[in-house]
């Protein structure tokens, strides 16, 4: 099996001491060692959504009670504020009082 090869251009990079334009005679870098990985090894997304449906649950699961929580409080919240200011904004509510005109 061969090496994956270099893809080279001629934009500055960690090859040349100097610019780009205009200087094709550059000297070239010492010492500086490149590592890369066959594309055919590259497996980004191998096993993705499998990995997900038996192991996000569980990572989802255990961190629940973090969300979850404040979550309700929030919406219980949102949710009595928002009832309490359209009674305050009601007939029923001018009538016992709670509001001058």
């Amino acid at each position: 099996m061969r090496p994956t090869e270099i893809r080279h251009s001629d934009m500055p990079g960690p090859k040349v001491y100097n610019l780009w334009w205009g200087d094709k005679g550059v000297q070239k870098q010492k010492g500086i060692v490149t590592y890369t990985l066959s594309p055919f090894r590259q497996r980004a997304a191998h096993n993705l959504i499998r990995s997900y449906i038996f192991h996000g649950y569980r990572r989802l699961s255990s961190q629940a009670i973090y969300w979850v929580i404040p979550f309700a409080i929030g919406y219980g919240t949102y949710s009595w504020a928002k009832r309490y200011d359209a009674w305050q904004n009601s007939k029923a509510a001018h009538i016992a009082g709670h509001g001058a005109h």
